[in-house]
């Protein structure tokens, strides 16, 4: 029985909702963050670091060269966008989130072949970009990387209306006939449609939307170039589009061709390094289009050890407390390293208010909330005390548990945190009190132990530190 939707409002629900609802809540997150001038890294950090597995695919990718070409190390998500910068960690984001939707599902033939022609033309873009001095390359590679959004989407998961447009297509009718007799619309209309729901905004959507300007036209010219490498670099296609970038360029067409040879290499090992192995074998190239596949594949399965990761995460904190100190930064490089070098699941600062007497999130990772804009909240009162009254009082770390601490888990602690052990770290300078650092394992359980304590109250006493030298020099 076909269970697969019949009109375009139906396929782009189905995608939006059910197929894709990691990149679809990731992507209208960024938006929201990147839209409202109240919002900075923190909001930022926050978004990607509710999943894990995008976290560990941001950094890898910030880490590269690529991305990274001065080879700074990064360990950390505060690093990276102090680094690199919001709105390019925010591309790199899009970009991570993109393919850990569509690659963690059996791709066809033919989802990787489209697969590869984004990336392909996304590299090139890039490329075009800087050659015409554009002001943004990375948003005319995302541009161009999510131009046939609709195309990638049904192909990643159609099953039999996907077969039939194939047979059509080997019947001898065109890619946008068969598309409009098997699913009554252009997939390009699908495009649209996902991009309206994904919030997607910018050069993205004008590109989608096809807006005609000087941006847009360098992503419709890098697909273009991808498509035509596939029939050979001295095809009647391909000197067409040398054509179209001679016009942008001073460069002679032979050194043009030259450059987009070495970006259709390059393109294999992007393609690599995003986790879409299959789709680079797609990605037609002069070299060989495997090389390094499997290098790559041993780097990218290659997980940090907790340890080292902690001792990189006390450097990054090291190195903050020997500049000018921003306190944001700080206690977000804290946080970050509680929350990820001891595999929490969820973490949170919280700063007191002026009067003591209520505690605000100032930002966390890993909630699940129903919108951004939601913020944990506390109150400092001894009728009744709970958790966070106790620690603000006591002035040290307390691992808690509902056993030991039963007095203090009031019903707002339970109904807001669960009944579970957590940690909560007090920050103090000369005695006055500051906030809270949070931290459990509320989602897998898992034990906490001595030693996460002490590591976590390291972490805490370094933001202390840092809140007395900020003191001392201001």
């Amino acid at each position: 029985m076909n269970s697969e939707p019949t009109s375009l409002a139906g396929w782009a629900q189905k995608l939006h909702e059910e197929d894709m609802p990691i990149f679809s809540n990731t992507s209208c997150q960024i938006q929201s963050v990147l839209a409202d001038n109240r919002k900075g890294a923190m909001d930022l950090a926050s978004v990607i670091m509710q999943d894990p597995n995008l976290t560990a695919k941001l950094l890898k990718m910030s880490n590269s060269s690529y991305y990274n070409p001065s080879n700074q190390k990064m360990v950390t998500i505060s690093r990276s966008i102090v680094i690199l910068g919001s709105t390019l960690i925010s591309e790199i984001t899009l970009a991570c989130s993109f393919f850990e939707t569509i690659l963690s599902h059996k791709n066809k033939h033919k989802a990787n072949e489209e697969i590869a022609n984004a990336i392909h033309a996304a590299v090139q873009a890039k490329s075009l970009a800087i050659l015409s001095n554009d002001n943004s390359p990375e948003e005319v590679f995302i541009a161009a990387l999510l131009h046939n959004l609709g195309d990638i989407a049904f192909w990643c998961f159609s099953e039999t209306q996907g077969e039939s447009i194939l047979a059509q297509i080997q019947s001898g009718k065109t890619k946008k006939v068969a598309e409009r007799e098997v699913l009554g619309f252009h997939l390009s209309s699908l495009s649209i449609e996902l991009c309206r729901l994904f919030q997607l905004s910018g050069l993205i959507k004008e590109s989608i939307n096809n807006i005609s300007n000087n941006r847009t036209h360098l992503v419709t010219l890098s697909h273009a170039i991808s498509q035509a490498s596939k029939q050979g670099w001295e095809s009647e296609s391909m000197n067409h589009c040398l054509s179209e970038l001679a016009k942008i360029s001073t460069l002679p067409i032979k050194t043009l061709k030259k450059t987009l040879q070495k970006n259709t290499t390059l393109a294999v090992k992007i393609a690599q390094q995003f986790g879409a192995y299959e789709a680079s074998n797609f990605i037609q190239t002069n070299a060989q289009s495997t090389e390094n596949t499997l290098e790559s594949r041993e780097q990218s399965v290659s997980t940090t050890d907790t340890k080292q990761l902690q001792f990189q995460i006390f450097q990054d904190i090291s190195n903050l407390l020997c500049e000018k100190i921003d306190l944001n930064l700080l206690f977000e490089t804290v946080v970050e390293g509680i929350h990820r070098g001891l595999s929490m699941d969820r973490s949170c600062f919280m700063l007191a208010t002026p009067r003591k007497d209520k505690l605000n999130e100032k930002f966390s990772f890993g909630w699940n909330k129903e919108a951004m804009h939601q913020k944990i909240s506390f109150t400092l009162s001894p009728n009744p005390p709970n958790l966070f009254f106790y620690v603000s009082q006591s002035n040290q770390a307390l691992w808690a548990t509902p056993t030991e601490h039963k007095a203090y888990y009031t019903p707002h602690i339970i109904n807001t945190l669960g009944n579970i052990e957590c940690f909560l770290l007090p920050l103090y300078t000369e005695n006055k009190f500051i906030g809270i650092i949070y931290a459990d394992r509320a989602i897998s359980h898992n034990a906490l132990t001595q030693d996460d304590f002490k590591t976590a109250q390291h972490f805490a006493q370094q933001a202390t530190l840092g809140l007395n030298l900020y003191r001392i020099n201001k």
